[in-house]
């Protein structure tokens, strides 16, 4: 259901156009609606975009335990260690000039947006590399990671994974070794680390394998930065990381430093698993899901989405508070050289359309499984959060958003 599709109240005679402000963000609490031929959007052409997201809901079933099940839970050891809620309708929200234009669906409901959680784990190492917790990303990450102490030492193993679990003594040494030692926090922000191991009982080669069972443990290492690899496990190895630097719960500094500085609402959660509590400082501490791979990561509103969204189409900037450092959005969407369609995780860049061939070539995007998308488009001053389509439908989408957008 279309709940704030402002096309619909606007029988008559339409306000007068809105000048565009590109500095406009919302205060807590609150969100200013504007019409969308306010802005210089196509009314009608609007809502047949949204009309066509609510008809392109994913066949993803609403009890995401099942759609683990039926998904990565076929995966080897591909047990649920981590949280899910029965998601909710499609929904979505579309902001332009900063102000809503449309909403469908509960855009307040709270659900798993699976690997948007990347984005947030980046803008945590971002919110650390500011401080100068990390001096500098290109360093290898070894130089600054204490031995942790795990609550379950069978749960983790560094260099080449074995399939029985037979893990170290604790401390755990996550980057142990010539090849894990090399790398940076750059590679794993980007995916580039080829990091070998096993972290919260889930080996490296349990993430999407492919090829014969018996090569994935014992392949030949890519050097770190020379080959992109989508991989959950090395996610959960940088929130590892940026808890060991920050020496605090990273849901705890994303709040301070983030969320509650953009006026998010109290109702999201950044969770991890049942195996991936750490002592630290004396106190056991919960190592959050950086992907949500196996359940878990981030539970979050649409409009919580739209305004992480907006924070990035400000360049890090929220009114006249500093939140990220433009610099580091900068770094995130350049592209990567072993992927160029791929920035810091989880940052899609549409470089040649590399990506979604009917959005703006300077756009990005942020993506999770379900389909969870925040659009990201600076030459329009546009955030396009849509949740709950199907992955084949999103590029039609964008497009018939932009489509409303007149030259």
């Amino acid at each position: 259901m279309i709940t704030t599709l402002l096309v619909v109240a606007l029988a008559g005679t339409a306000p007068p156009p809105v000048a565009a402000d590109t500095l406009h963000v919302p205060p807590p609490g609150a969100w200013e609606t504007r019409a969308p031929e306010a802005l210089g959007m196509d009314p009608d052409a609007l809502e047949a975009a949204i009309s066509f997201a609510l008809e392109a809901e994913s066949t993803t079933p609403r009890d995401l335990a099942v759609a683990h099940l039926r998904g990565f839970g076929r995966e080897p050891l591909g047990d649920a260690v981590g949280p899910f809620r029965e998601r909710g309708d499609p929904s979505g929200i579309i902001v332009k000039n900063g102000y809503i234009v449309a909403e469908w669906g509960d855009p307040h409901r709270v659900d798993n947006t699976f690997s948007v959680t990347k984005s947030f784990l980046s803008a945590v190492v971002g919110l650390a590399h500011h401080r100068g917790l990390i001096p500098d990303i290109h360093e290898p990450v070894e130089r600054l990671m204490a031995p942790v102490q795990v609550e379950d030492p069978r749960c983790v193993a560094p260099g080449p994974p074995t399939r029985d679990f037979d893990g170290p003594a604790d401390p755990f040494i996550p980057f142990a070794g010539d090849h894990a030692g090399a790398i940076t926090w750059d590679h794993l922000l980007r995916q580039t680390s080829d990091w070998a191991g096993t972290l919260w009982c889930k080996p490296d080669w349990a993430d999407r394998p492919a090829g014969d069972a018996d090569t994935w443990g014992a392949r030949d290492r890519h050097e770190p930065g020379t080959r992109y690899e989508y991989n959950d496990v090395r996610v959960n190895l940088l929130a590892l990381a940026a808890l060991n630097v920050w020496r605090r719960p990273l849901p705890e500094v994303l709040r301070e430093h983030l969320m509650d500085p953009i006026g998010a609402s109290p109702t999201w959660r950044w969770t991890g698993y049942d195996t991936s509590w750490i002592l630290l400082d004396g106190q056991w501490v919960q190592s959050v899901s950086g992907g949500a791979h196996w359940g878990g990561g981030m539970f979050i509103s649409a409009r919580d989405m739209a305004r992480f969204g907006l924070l990035h189409l400000r360049k890090g900037q929220w009114g006249d508070r500093e939140v990220l450092p433009e610099s580091w959005i900068d770094k995130g969407l350049e592209p990567g050289e072993a992927n160029p369609g791929y920035g810091f995780m989880n940052h899609f860049l549409n470089v040649d359309g590399r990506n979604l061939s009917s959005a703006t070539p300077g756009s990005h995007y942020h993506a999770g499984a379900g389909s969870n998308i925040v659009y990201v488009d600076p030459e329009h001053d546009l955030v396009v959060v849509v949740r709950w389509i199907r992955q084949q439908a999103l590029d039609e989408f964008i497009g018939r958003v932009l489509a409303s957008i007149p030259d």
